[in-house]
C-alpha cells in the first residue's frame, strides 16, 4: 500500500523527533536505525524511503534539534532576559531532563567524531544558537557566557550520577558567576 505524501511527511517528523531524543541520551552514534524506526512506529525496512543513509539521518537529527533549542531559547531570552534563561537553563530541572534537554550539552564531546555533514549542521546551529540567545552582548562576552553555560550543563550531566552535590555546586557557580560579571 503506497504511503501518502502527507503521511510519509507524518512519518519522517516521527522518526526525527524519536532520533532526538536518542541523540541527546546516547549521542549520534546511539541513532541507531532499528531503534529510531521502533521509537517512531514504523519498520526497519522503510528508512531508506526516508533518509539514504543514517549519517543523513544524524546530521538532520542534529540540525533540527539545535533549531529547535535555538527558537526554545531565543524566545526565552526575548520574553524574559538571558539572566532568566541562564538560570532555567543551568537549573536541575534541566540536568534531569537529557532526554528533552540541551542538544548542545548532550552531544557536545561526540561531534568531533562525527562525519563532515553532523560536524557542519552542529557548527550551523551553534551560530544560530549563539546569535538567538546573546542579543546585546559583543560576541567575545556571547562566547564566553554561551561556553560557560553549556559546559557547566555537561559536566554537570557527567557528574550528576555519581557526584550530584558537585554536579549541582557546578551549575550554581557559573549562575552566580554570571551574575556577577
Amino acid at each position: 500500500m503506497k504511503v501518502s505524501a502527507e503521511q510519509k511527511a507524518q512519518n519522517r517528523k516521527a522518526i526525527l523527533e524519536t532520533a532526538g531524543r536518542l541523540l541527546r541520551i546516547k549521542g549520534p552514534e546511539g541513532l541507531g536505525v532499528a531503534e529510531v524506526m521502533d521509537g517512531a512506529g514504523l519498520t526497519h525496512g522503510g528508512f531508506y524511503g526516508y533518509f539514504p543513509s543514517k549519517e543523513q539521518l544524524a546530521a538532520e537529527t542534529v540540525a533540527q534539534a539545535l533549531a529547535e533549542a535555538t527558537s526554545y531559547a531565543g524566545s526565552a531570552v526575548d520574553d524574559a532576559g538571558f539572566e532568566a534563561f541562564l538560570c532555567g537553563y543551568l537549573s536541575t530541572p534541566h540536568l534531569d531532563d537529557v532526554e528533552a534537554g540541551c542538544p548542545i550539552a548532550a552531544t557536545l564531546s561526540d561531534i568531533p567524531r562525527q562525519p563532515q555533514a553532523v560536524r557542519a549542521a552542529f557548527a550551523a546551529g551553534m551560530e544560530n544558537y549563539l546569535k538567538a540567545t546573546t542579543k546585546g552582548h559583543d560576541r567575545q562576552t556571547a562566547l564566553a557566557r554561551l561556553a560557560a553555560m553549556i559546559g557547566a550543563l555537561a559536566l554537570a550531566r557527567a557528574l550528576q550520577g555519581e557526584d550530584r552535590p558537585l554536579a549541582e555546586e557546578i551549575l550554581a557557580a557559573v549562575r552566580e558567576d554570571d551574575r556577577a560579571g
